[in-house]
């Protein structure tokens, strides 16, 4: 499945892995682990691990899908979207 974000290409396949490639503008490719998919307020949001930075902190962005399915991952450019986003990962991070 392929996927854009800020101009940048991303392939990946929901059921065949848990990784993601992103290519910069540079055409520089990066590989992410998926942590996981997850649903707030019917807007869908993945949580991405850099797998050559493990030590890193992981990216949240919302999934957004055309009218044909494919998926794009954007930014998210809402502060207080990001925070609820944040808070409810680490309520399920204690739980």
């Amino acid at each position: 499945m392929s996927h854009k974000h800020d101009d940048h290409d991303h392939n990946h396949d929901h059921e065949m892995d848990n990784t993601i490639v992103l290519i910069d503008e540079d055409e520089t490719e990066h590989v992410f682990t998926i942590l996981e998919y997850l649903e707030i307020d019917e807007q869908l949001y993945a949580v991405l691990m850099p797998e050559d930075e493990p030590d890193e902190q992981a990216y949240i962005f919302k999934v957004q899908v055309d009218e044909n399915g494919e998926e794009t991952l954007m930014d998210i450019e809402d502060d207080d979207e990001f925070e609820r986003v944040v808070a409810v990962l680490e309520s399920d991070e204690v739980e």
